[in-house]
């Protein structure tokens, strides 16, 4: 008959003992903090500081044959923060306005900070110097004078920074692209709705 012949019995060693206690102490560990930031999430519920264009006026358009355009824009930006228990800081905030490829104007502002559930405006008012057109840029504008719509482009970002309780500080770069339409007989806007907050 076959017999079953056993070996000497094995021990595990200890350093696989060790290396599982430490596996499993990082697991917990792991466990508790998701745990604490889920909590303080839920309890916390931050809300990432975002900019939006509140305000823009068309308030001068000169335009003559040779190709030179005037313009000169009103806006106004708003830095807002939706959090009930946290200020933000707003830095590093610059935007550019352009037509049809041509920069028209930098804005910039210094560095500022936004009480918690509150907001910060930024009003600017843009004049620009006179600006050289080539022809297909004063196509454009004479297309944009025949169909009572002209169009800006401002692009720009400003780097947020805001508290959020026990996890520390947060920082986050909001992004600003807009295409800015007028009617340029009264300078009105058509559509100013443009933010950097996601949707």
């Amino acid at each position: 008959m076959p017999k079953l012949i056993l070996g000497p019995e094995r021990r595990t060693k200890p350093w696989v003992w060790c290396a599982a206690i430490i596996c499993t102490i990082i697991a917990i560990a792991v466990i508790i903090t998701g745990l604490v930031v889920f909590t303080g999430y839920m309890i916390i519920r931050p809300r990432v500081p975002f900019i939006s264009v509140t305000y823009a006026h068309l308030d001068n358009l000169n335009y003559d044959q040779s190709g030179q355009l005037n313009v000169q824009i009103s806006l106004n930006i708003r830095a807002e923060n939706d959090n009930a228990k946290a200020h933000a800081s707003f830095s590093d905030v610059g935007f550019l306005l352009n037509f049809h490829g041509l920069q028209i104007a930098q804005l910039r502002a210094d560095p500022f900070d936004v009480p918690k559930n509150d907001s910060v405006d930024l009003a600017y008012v843009v004049p620009s110097m006179s600006i050289p057109l080539e022809q297909d840029a004063m196509e454009d504008v004479d297309a944009s004078l025949k169909q009572n719509k002209i169009t800006f482009d401002l692009k720009g970002d400003a780097r947020t920074r805001w508290r959020v309780g026990i996890l520390g500080s947060v920082r986050f770069w909001s992004h600003l692209s807009c295409q800015l339409q007028f009617f340029p007989y009264n300078g009105s806007s058509i559509n100013t709705h443009c933010s950097s907050k996601s949707k």
